[in-house]
C-alpha cells in the first residue's frame, strides 16, 4: 500500500487521468442502471402496488388486460382477496392543459385495490364522474378539481396518487361502471380482469385463464425487450471498462518496470511488488467510484421528476462492486510482467 500511494503521489497527472476515466465510466454505468430501473418501474409500478400474485383474464386475451373481457359468469364468486379491474387506453383532455395519453383503470370501491390506494393529495373516488390520477398529470399542470374529458365524457380529478403507471403511461382510476361507459359496453362484460392477493380461494371458471403476476409483467408490450437491452448495454460497458482499465494499468506497469527491476536488485520480494500493483489498481478505481457516486448523487438531486430514473442505493452499490471486481481482474493482468522482470535485461538494456 505504501508503494502504491507513493507512485500515485509521484505521478499525479497520470493517476488523475486514469481516475477521471473511471469516474466517467462509473457515472455512465450508474446513470444507465438508474434509467433502466426507472423505466422498468414505470412499466410495473401500478401492478406491484396492488400487492397481487395472480391475475385472471379471458383465455383469448393473450395475457393483455386491454384485450380481455370477462362476463359475470366468468368472474364467478369473489372473495375479499379478489378485485375486479377494467382497463382501457384513453386520452386526458382539458382546455387549460396539454393532452396526456393515459390508461383508465375502473375499480369497485369496496375492493382492496381501491380501499388501499395510497393518495399523495386529495381523496378517493366517490362517484362515477370522479378520478384519482397519477402525479404525472400533476406535473403536466392538472390540479385537484380540474375538469377533464375522457372519450367525450367529463370528469373531475379529486385525488392524486404516486407510482400509478403501467407501460410508462400514467393511470387514472375511476369507477368500474365508468370503464363500461368508456368502452361502450351496455351488457355482457363487467371487467377486464380479476386480480388476487395471496391466500385467495377463488375457483377458475370456463373461458378464463389465470397467470402469475410476473407473467403479466413479462407480457407487457416492450417490457422484456427494453429490460434485456439495458442489461446487455450495462454488461458490455462492464466488459469494456475491464479492458480499458486493464490496458491503462498494463501501460503503467510496463513504464515502471525499470523501477521494479531496481527494487528487485535491492532485495524487495516479488510479493511486495504484486501487492503494490494490485493496491494501486484498487485505490485508483475506488477514487473513481467515489467521484462517479458524487456525480450520480448530484444528478439525482437535479434531474427533473419527469425523467424516468430511479436511484436505488443497494443496486448501484452492487454495480459499483462489480466495477471494483472488474478493476481487480484488470489489475491482475500485468502482474505476470512484474513477476518475470529481469533486473539485468531491464537495467542493462
Amino acid at each position: 500500500m505504501f508503494l502504491a500511494l507513493k507512485e500515485i503521489k509521484k505521478e499525479k497527472l497520470r493517476s488523475g487521468l486514469i481516475v477521471a476515466m473511471i469516474v466517467l465510466i462509473g457515472y455512465l454505468i450508474f446513470i444507465l442502471t438508474s434509467l433502466a430501473l426507472g423505466l422498468a418501474r414505470q412499466n410495473t409500478d401500478a401492478i406491484n402496488s396492488w400487492g397481487i400474485t395472480r391475475i385472471t383474464l379471458n383465455d383469448n386475451a393473450n395475457v393483455d388486460m386491454r384485450q380481455s373481457f370477462l362476463t359475470k359468469a366468468q368472474v364467478g364468486t369473489l372473495t375479499a382477496k379478489d378485485a375486479l379491474i377494467g382497463e382501457t387506453a384513453t386520452v386526458v383532455k382539458s382546455a387549460k392543459h396539454k393532452q396526456v395519453s393515459a390508461v383508465f383503470m375502473g375499480l369497485r370501491q369496496q375492493d382492496f385495490i381501491a380501499r388501499k390506494l395510497g393518495l399523495e393529495s386529495g381523496r378517493r373516488v366517490a362517484g362515477k364522474r370522479e378520478l384519482v390520477a397519477d402525479t404525472a398529470l400533476k406535473l403536466a399542470g392538472y390540479k385537484l378539481g380540474s375538469k377533464v374529458t375522457l372519450n367525450d365524457h367529463t370528469f373531475t380529478i379529486v385525488g392524486f396518487t404516486n407510482n400509478a403507471k403501467i407501460n410508462v403511461a400514467p393511470i387514472v382510476y375511476g369507477e368500474l361502471s365508468t370503464w363500461q361507459t368508456l368502452r361502450g359496453i351496455d351488457f355482457g362484460p363487467i371487467a377486464s380482469a380479476v386480480v388476487s392477493k395471496p391466500g385467495s380461494t377463488r375457483k377458475a371458471t370456463a373461458g378464463t385463464k389465470t397467470y402469475a403476476k410476473q407473467t403479466l409483467i413479462d407480457k407487457l408490450p416492450g417490457y422484456t425487450a427494453q429490460t434485456t437491452t439495458f442489461v446487455m448495454m450495462i454488461a458490455f460497458l462492464m466488459v469494456i471498462s475491464l479492458i480499458i482499465i486493464a490496458v491503462f494499468l498494463y501501460i503503467l506497469t510496463m513504464q515502471k518496470l525499470p523501477n521494479y527491476a531496481v527494487l528487485r536488485v535491492q532485495g524487495i520480494p516479488s510479493r511486495v511488488l504484486v501487492e503494490a500493483t494490485v493496491a494501486q489498481s484498487v485505490l485508483l478505481v475506488l477514487s473513481g467510484l467515489v467521484g462517479a457516486t458524487a456525480l450520480t448523487a448530484l444528478t439525482a438531486v437535479m434531474i427533473p421528476a419527469s425523467v424516468p430514473m430511479a436511484f436505488d442505493v443497494p443496486l448501484l452499490a452492487a454495480v459499483g462492486l462489480g466495477l471494483l471486481v472488474m478493476a481487480l481482474i484488470g489489475g491482475l493482468i500485468p502482474i505476470r510482467s512484474v513477476l518475470k522482470v529481469d533486473p539485468v535485461s531491464v537495467i542493462g538494456g
